[in-house]
Formats: C-alpha cells, structure tokens, sequence
C-alpha cells in the first residue's frame, strides 16, 4: 500500500535526521583528532630539534599527513552534516505544507508587490493573497535560486496559454512521483541562494561582445610585455644588468593596467559576481539531463541544457575551473602579480573564449533553472495533494467555469469544505448570498486562487475543474487612503472601475474573457444609491463578455428584472444551537441554492455581549 504524503515526508525527516546526527558526529571526533594531531606535530617537531632525532621528524611527518586526512575528512563530515540537515528540513517542511503551518514554512523572499507588467494587478493578488506571507506563492515556495523564484512568481501573475498549461501538467505528473529528484533540487537551490543581481552581471557579461579578444593588438602587446618581463626577470636573475630595463617595463605594465586595464577589471568583476554558484548549478543541470523524462516540457528543458561534451554542467563546470584564477586579484600580493604579468588579460582572454563559446546560452540555462524549479514548486503540490486534479479546458467553446467539490486551496484539507460550483456563460453571474462569517469571500477566493493554479499548470483544489483561459480580476480588500484623500467608498469606485475597462478591452481585443470577483460590491454607500450603481456596473459587465461572481448581503439586488433573469442565485448560511455556555453559531460552509433568507447581525450581537433593545427587534 502507498505511503500518504504525511508518512513519506516523516519517514524521510527520521531518515535524514539520523544521518545529520551521524555527521555531526563524526565531524566532532574529526575535530578532537584535529587539536591532537596538531599537538603531536608540533611536540614532535620540539623533540626532533632539541634531541635531533630523525625518528621525531619522521614522526612530525607523518603527523602532518595525518592531519591533512583529518582536516579533509573533517570538511566532508561537515558538509554531509550540512546536507542530510538541509533534507531532514525540507521534509520538515513537507509536514508544515500539508497542515497550512504557514510558520514553519519558508517565507517567500521577493517583495511583496506584483509586477506592473503582470497580466494580473497588485490589487487582484492582494485580493487572493498570491503573494508574499500566508499565500498561495507561500505554498508554493519550494525554488532555492532567485531565478526559480521569479518563475515562479511570473507564472502566478501570468496565466499561460492552453497548450503552455497542458504541456506543464504532463511534466508535473511526471515529476510529481520522483521526491529524491525534487529534494535533491531543491537541496542544490538552496545551497546556490544568493540575490537576482548577481546573475544579471553575469548574464550581462556572457551576452556582450568580448572586448579583449576584439582588441587584437592590445591582447598582442599585453602578452609581449608578459614575455619581456619575464625574459629582463631572468636575466637579473643569471647576473646581467637587466633592472633598469626590468623597472621600466614594469611601469608600462602598470600604466596599461591602470588605463586600458580598468575595463578588463570590471569584466572580471561582473564575472565574479556569481562565480560561487557555478559548480553548485552544474550539478542541478547535471541532474536534470541525467533522469529519463517522456514529458515534452522536461524534454524541452534537456534539449536545452545541451547533450554530450557541451552540456550546461560540463561548460559550467569549465568556467568554474577558471574561477580560482580571477580570485588571485583578492590577494594583497596582486598588484606584484599585475605588474610582473598583466595577469587580469591572460585571465579576461581564457573567459572570453568560454564566453564566445557558451556565453550565448547562458540566459536558456537559466530559464531553463527557473522553469524546472516552478515545475518542481506545482509538482510538490501535486504529491501534497493527490486528490487534486488537473483542471481540463473547456471544450465547448464557451465561457463556462464548472467545478465539482471546489476548495480553498490554501487551507489544510481537513478544514476546506468542497462545493459545485459554476461560473458563466457569458449573460449571467454567480450571485452569491449569506449572512455574516458565512464563507461568501472565501468562496469567491477559492475560484480565484484555483482559476490561477489551473492557469499555471498545477492541480486544483477539486474533485473535477473545467474552465476556458480567462484573467481573473477582483474587488475584495479595498482599502481607505488617509495620505491620499481617498474615502472607502472612492476607492471601491476606482477599484471596480479598473475593472470594467479591463473588461471591455478584453472584449475589444477578443481576448481571454474576464472573470470577476466582486465581494460585498457598494458596501461603502446607502442602500438605496448602492442597488442603482451595482446594478449599473453588473450589468456592463454583462454587456462586455465577462463572467464572474458577485456577493452581498443586499439580499433584494437580484430584484430588479434584468438582474434577476442573468443572476445564477445561491447562498451559504448558518445554524444555532444551544451548547453549555448559551447558544452556538455553526457554519458548515456549504453552497445552497436560492437567495439566503436568514440574516445573523443581530444575533452575532448577541453572542459578543453587546446590548440590544428588544424593542427595536420587534418593532424591525
């Protein structure tokens, strides 16, 4: 029988915590042999020269190799420690997924602003919570690179074309089983790390034309001075009066260095930006090219990290050979170096050859990266949750989105009451009712955050989805502005203005309809002028081609006549009983059919203590 997801990622935390305490333990009798090979060095060495026994330097001898196993052996327990800690965290994690124990989950590190480019607006991901803290970018947040987390992020904000989303849902399925791949990369992530800025410098680098290499004559004169420097060297050396000559080519060198040098350094130092990391992404690319994938997609990402002797990770692993070279520039003794050898144009010409020869390529590789690890980030949900589908288009044609047992998708599964639901065609609205606490906005959250999963590629909180592309706005958490003047109700009529012309110009272009999410629409103004002015709005909508859902607690909007033949009327409610401290409000979250036709204010009144005039109750 198969292992629920809960008792994999246990067994796997146990597995890896065991090792890491092994480690560590080892690492700590490593370090004890260390302090006692030392002394034995050094006390034999004391011995060997006060008594100059030659038994007592063959014994400082072969304390010092032993010290030099040590030393390695120390590094590898560390290291071993370091990783089987980072895999027992990551199943640590999985078990904080699955229970919504957004704490112990890792936040996400990018700011908490949407992109102004994004198809979808900050005010809908905020709406949504997309983004940032206690999100569906928080479930999500599986990428160790900067570059995964942006991917990530863009798909989130992006939704992706019908065929984009079902070549992503055959490579979710298929990575969706592999954990010790998934977990791998996501150990070889976080141990790269690090901010976007220093990937932009070097992509930045390896797609500019090299500048040495084009300098012919600079390259020519810069290894004739390296030759002559050495060659007076060695003439000072063997005895001839070389050192006037040596001195004055040494202050050539130095003027070159510090002239037309200046700009060989600021390659090098784009370089190095992220020359720490290439070693550790080779390794993930070398892991992706090795695992036989049916999907396209993964496919697709193979064929670009390249295959037999130029791989990805093989001119990776190139480049992070010449690394040590550019590090010799962070000794204090460089500038002896530079002087004698012009060192930072030998170094500059090498990395220019990388560079014509991978240089290009360096940008897919990296999309590369990001898209896997977004892959990896749908594909862990998809093993959190096997009950979750993969949501299909809508084959009709038409603007419908159905869903059989929709839930939240952010809260744990014990906790998230499924409902069928349906959105559309086109001329209607899903008109939704219910008292207070009800699960009205949750409700209109779970359609939003599942249409962006499905739009991603990834599984949704369902039993059964279908929808076609739409882009999903709302008007939900809409906030006063005290610095800008702006009252509750302004910025609720700026908000839904924002989208009615977003829905006409998706009707202009004929592009993916609208699906709107409007949550207590007009709650800022009387009751009177708000049926007016939400119908006016609705009904635009109507007009322009999108769908959506509407909730409110203005139980009589669905009155008038040209509302009520296109709303799609169902509600949610609540029950009282009388417990043991006095009578009990329960919601079971469930949608109904039908306008609701019970309110609660008065009784949630009444359950927190505050005084009412019986009188006022009757008389209503």
């Amino acid at each position: 029988m198969n292992e629920t997801p809960q008792v994999t990622y246990q067994h796997r935390r146990a597995e890896f915590a065991g090792q890491r305490d092994a480690h560590d333990q080892r690492s700590r009798r490593f370090g004890n042999l260390n302090l006692l090979l030392i002394l034995a060095a050094l006390g034999a060495v004391g011995l060997a020269l006060w008594y100059s026994a030659t038994a007592l330097f063959a014994l400082a001898g072969l304390s010092f190799v032993g010290l030099v196993w040590s030393f390695v052996s120390h590094r590898r327990a560390r290291a071993a420690a370091q990783r089987a800690g980072l895999l027992a965290r990551i199943n640590e994690e999985g078990t904080a997924r699955l229970a919504r124990d957004w704490s112990a989950l890792p936040r996400p590190s990018l700011p908490r602003v949407g992109d102004p480019e994004a198809v979808i607006d900050p005010s809908t991901a905020a709406d949504l919570d997309l983004l940032g803290a206690v999100s569906l970018e928080h479930l999500l947040n599986t990428p160790g690179t900067a570059v995964g987390k942006a991917t990530l992020r863009r798909w989130i904000l992006n939704p992706a074309a019908v065929e984009t989303v079902q070549a992503r849902q055959a490579a979710v399925a298929e990575l969706a089983p592999l954990i010790e791949l998934r977990q791998e990369i996501m150990l070889q992530g976080r141990l790269i790390g690090r901010p976007q800025s220093g990937y932009d410098q070097f992509i930045e680098w390896a797609e500019d034309a090299p500048w040495l290499s084009q300098r012919r004559g600079l390259l020519w004169i810069a290894r004739l001075l390296t030759l002559l420097t050495a060659g007076l060297l060695i003439a000072q050396i063997a005895g001839l009066p070389a050192f006037p000559a040596l001195i004055a080519v040494v202050a050539i060198n130095l003027v070159v260095s510090y002239t037309t040098g200046l700009r060989a350094n600021a390659d090098l130092d784009r370089i190095a930006a992220r020359q720490n990391v290439f070693s550790a992404f080779a390794g993930i690319f070398d892991l992706i090219a090795r695992q036989p994938f049916d999907s396209a997609e993964m496919q697709h990402i193979q064929h670009v990290l390249g295959s037999g002797e130029n791989t990805a990770g093989g001119q990776l692993r190139r480049l992070a050979r010449l690394m040590p070279l550019v590090e010799i520039r962070r000794s204090m003794f460089f500038f002896i170096v530079q002087a004698l050898t012009l060192w930072s144009f030998h170094v500059l010409w090498l990395l220019e050859k990388w560079q014509q020869q991978a240089g290009q390529e360096v940008r897919g590789w990296l999309d590369a990266l990001g898209e896997s690890e977004a892959l990896i980030a749908l594909a862990t949900l998809r093993f959190d949750q096997p009950d979750w589908v993969f949501p299909a288009a809508a084959q009709d044609g038409t603007a419908r989105l159905s869903a059989r047992k929709m839930a939240h998708p952010l809260l744990p599964s014990d906790a998230a009451v499924g409902n069928d639901v349906e959105v559309g065609p086109v001329g209607t609205f899903l008109f939704v009712t219910g008292s207070n606490m009800s699960g009205k906005s949750t409700l209109l959250r779970a359609i939003g955050v599942n249409s962006v999963l499905a739009q991603m590629g990834g599984p949704v909180s369902a039993a059964e989805m279908q929808l076609p592309p739409v882009l999903v706005a709302s008007s939900m958490r809409v906030q006063d502005s005290l610095d800008q003047g702006v009252s509750y109700f302004m910025a609720e009529l700026r908000r839904l203005k924002a989208i009615v012309d977003r829905a006409d110009q998706t009707e202009a272009r004929k592009t993916r309809p609208l699906l709107y999410l409007l949550d207590e629409i007009l709650q800022g103004t009387n009751t009177s002028e708000r049926r007016v002015a939400a119908r006016q709005v609705i009904l635009h909508l109507l007009r322009s081609g999108a769908i959506g859902a509407v909730s409110t607690h203005d139980l009589t909007l669905a009155d008038a006549p040209d509302l009520a033949v296109a709303s799609v009327p169902v509600h949610l409610t609540e029950s009282f009983t009388d417990g043991p401290d006095g009578p009990a409000m329960d919601f079971d979250y469930t949608l109904r059919p039908g306008i609701a036709t019970s309110t609660n204010a008065l009784k949630l009144m009444a359950l927190v203590g505050l005084p009412l005039d019986t009188d006022d109750i009757t008389g209503d």
